[in-house]
Formats: structure tokens, sequence, C-alpha cells
């Protein structure tokens, strides 16, 4: 039972006065979590992380799902090395951005262009700049029931975290119902050849109906708009490179990021020739599109880490050991719920990619307490849990057998906090959701 947090009390002491929110991604933040767990990680090795206060943790989230193969990978890490010792950035593209655009473009046949980046975010909203440019339109459309596209302006706007974006700036976003066709088809009829693009994670938690995206795709690109698929989290998870090979789709754009450099900071986005063309210089009297310019979207070090990345998944077949891992998991989680009855109060989402808990309250209500106390006791036990589980390349099966027994132990403290209420067993606040109007 982890119970010394004294370093973690003092870095939480310190941090906020430093760091707005305390941390560089509100989902790493101290509301995010129990009181009582690691305020910080000092390194990590494989599918195990360790605390200022070395205590040891199997990691679940894989930082927030980006490592793929596992923390301190060797080969990655062997990459990056030779890439340091020959310089990270220079006044002219590197060489290696041939080989990387090369690399990953031979995975996505539908694609012939790409633009490296940084984060998630940038890219997202370059592909959305870029639509709007191709189209000539105005309005960008996604799914409201999808948790998080970018930081900027034309998503943050729609959401109850929006103080300080311009109302004249989210109203040009238009939200349907994910998955759901006829929704999609209802904002097109409602906003006839005004919407520039519509922007969408591939699959979530549930199911696809049968043949939506490639229906979707079909239905928009019908419609004059350009169809931008986000990979940011499906990306080396669902398949290779993602679920555009899964359901063998053909969007306009994909995004990608997360674990397609596992853990370093690269992000691309991949799309059509005709339409990746009007960010380029090459069209001499055409209007210039300023599409996206990082002064660090061209690391060396970084790069190195995709490609070795890419060479990993392929050479050692990564997806199907994570895959089968995935599986392992879901479904002995599943039977240990249903043997201690617990099914109506936890409910376990998700495919053989990622797995994602819910937890209800004795009146079968969504309860951010009873999941933080959750939380709470298997942290205790040396699981980094935030609820959700992403099977990596070092997690085995004797790391899922340690997950799940102690999986089962808090089952049966969950049964008490049922009948007494979490408040009798939760130390500190219940955890908050990141998007919401008051602190």
């Amino acid at each position: 039972m982890i119970s010394n947090y004294k370093n973690s009390e003092i870095y939480r002491s310190k941090i906020h006065d430093l760091i707005p929110g305390g941390a560089h991604t509100y989902s790493k933040g101290d509301d995010q979590f129990p009181l009582l767990s690691p305020a910080a990680i000092k390194r990590g090795k494989g599918a195990y992380v360790w605390d200022v206060d070395d205590n040891q943790f199997l990691d679940c989230s894989m930082g927030l799902t980006s490592v793929g193969l596992g923390h301190a990978y060797e080969p990655v890490l062997e990459a990056v090395r030779r890439e340091l010792e020959l310089g990270v950035n220079f006044q002219r593209p590197s060489y290696i951005e041939l080989e990387m655009a090369e690399k990953f473009l031979s995975l996505i046949p539908q694609h012939q262009m790409i633009k490296f980046a940084k984060n998630g975010s940038i890219v997202t909203t370059a592909a959305v700049k870029l639509a709007r440019a191709y189209t000539n339109r105005k309005l960008v459309a996604f799914p409201f029931d999808h948790p998080f596209y970018s930081y900027d302006d034309w998503f943050i706007g729609t959401t109850l975290g929006n103080k300080g974006v311009p109302e004249e700036i989210t109203a040009l976003s238009v939200t349907y119902k994910s998955d759901d066709l006829n929704s999609l088809k209802e904002i097109f009829a409602k906003y006839p050849n005004q919407i520039a693009c519509v922007i969408s994670e591939p699959e979530k938690w549930t199911p696809l109906p049968p043949n939506y995206l490639e229906d979707a795709i079909k239905f928009v690109q019908s419609q004059g708009s350009v169809y931008i698929l986000d990979e940011m989290i499906t990306g080396f998870k669902t398949d290779l490179p993602g679920s555009i090979k899964k359901y063998n789709v053909s969007p306009d754009i994909a995004t990608w990021g997360k674990g397609i450099a596992n853990g370093f900071s690269f992000s691309c986005m991949t799309g059509k020739k005709e339409i990746m063309e009007i960010g380029g210089i090459r069209k001499e009297g055409s209007e210039r599109v300023f599409l996206t310019s990082t002064t660090h979207g061209g690391e060396t070090h970084a790069i190195a880490a995709g490609i070795s990345t890419i060479n990993e998944y392929q050479n050692k077949n990564v997806i199907q050991h994570n895959h089968k891992i995935g599986k392992l998991l879901l479904s002995s989680c599943k039977e240990l719920i249903t043997k201690h009855n617990l099914q109506d109060y936890i409910e376990v989402l998700g495919d053989n990619w990622m797995q994602v808990f819910v937890y209800r309250n004795k009146n079968k209500e969504v309860c951010m307490g009873m999941r933080t106390f959750f939380m709470q006791e298997m942290i205790k036990r040396g699981v980094l849990f935030q609820t959700a589980f992403v099977p990596c390349f070092s997690h085995n099966e004797q790391d899922i057998m340690f997950f799940c027994s102690q999986f089962e132990e808090c089952l049966k403290l969950y049964q008490n906090a049922l009948t007494d209420g979490y408040q009798a067993h939760l130390i500190g606040q219940p955890t908050k959701p990141v998007f919401r109007k008051y602190n």
C-alpha cells in the first residue's frame, strides 16, 4: 500500500505559483487525480513509472496515450541519441525530413503530401485553415460528443471553458452527433454551401454503425466540403497507421500525433495533393495560404524517434501484441465486474486498442466521486489509473494479472462505497471535468 507522498506534497505546494494549472496539459492537473496520488513523475521504464517519492506504479494511460512501445524504449532512444550528436535544428530543412515524409506516406496510399509540427492542436487547426482556403467557406463541423480537438478558439469556443473566445469565432463552428449520418446530413441542410470541413475522430468506445465512416466521408465530399479524419488517438492503435487503414477509407486530410513517435513531440497532417499543395510555394501567381510555420517542426531527434517507432511497429507486430493485451484486460475486467454483481455500477467501454471505465453511484448515475474513489484505491495499490487503459508493447500478461488482482480488491471496496457513499472513503475532493465553467 503506497502512502508516502511527502515530496509530492512539496511539489504541489510550489508548482501552482509557477505554472498556471500546475501542468502544461489540463488532464494532467491536480484536479484530475485524487489527493492521494503522485504529483509528478520522475522517470519511466517500459510499462512502469516512478514518482518523486520513488513510488513505483504500473502505467495505464501511457503518457496520455502517446507511448505505444513503452517508456525509455531503447531502440527509439538509440535513434534519438544518434541525431542528437548531429544537431537538432538547422537554418534549412534537415535531410531526415525527406526520409520521414517518404516513410510515413508509404503507410497511407490515399495521401501524397505531409506537413510536420510539434503537437496535435497545431495540425488540426492547420487542417481547418487549409479546408477553408480550399473551399472558400467559413464553417467547421465536428461531433459535439467528442471530447477534444484543439486548444484553439474554433474548438474551445464550443466548450464550457470558452472564456476569452469571441462569440463571433464560436459562431463559425457547428456540431452534430457522432456516428449518426442523419445528424451529419441535417447540419448540411441547415447550412447549405457554408461548411468548409468536417473534422472527426474515426471511432471511440462503441462500435461504429456498418459502413458509417465510408458513407460519412463520401457524403461530406459530395457536398463540396473537406473531410478531416483526426487520428490523434486512434493512430498507431487501431491499426498501422490507424483507422484510415482499418476501414480502408479516403478522407481528404488526416491529422496525426500522440503515439506516432512513442511520446516524443512529433505530429503531422497528411492529405491529398490537390488540397495540401495550396499551402506550398510552387504555384506562382496563386494566392498564398500560410499553412503552418513552426521552428521546431523539423527537429531531427523527434523525427528520428518517429521513424524508429514506425520500424518497431512494422518489424515486431506491435499492433497485434497491444490488441492481445487489451483484449485480455477487457475480458478479465468484465468477468470480475460480473463476478461481484457490479454490472449496473461499473462499465467497461472500448475495444482491444483502448479500454475506458465508467463509474456509477447507488442510484446508477455517473458519479465523479465514485470514480475518484476507485482511482484512489488503484493508485494506492501501485496502479497509476485514470479510468482508462492504453495497451503498450511493454505491457505483458503478468502486468494484466497484477492490474486485475488490484482491480478485484477495489471492486470489493466499491461495494462498501455504494452503501456508505464515497464521502466516507475518499480522501480529498472528487476530480472535476476538464471542460467546466468554473474552477
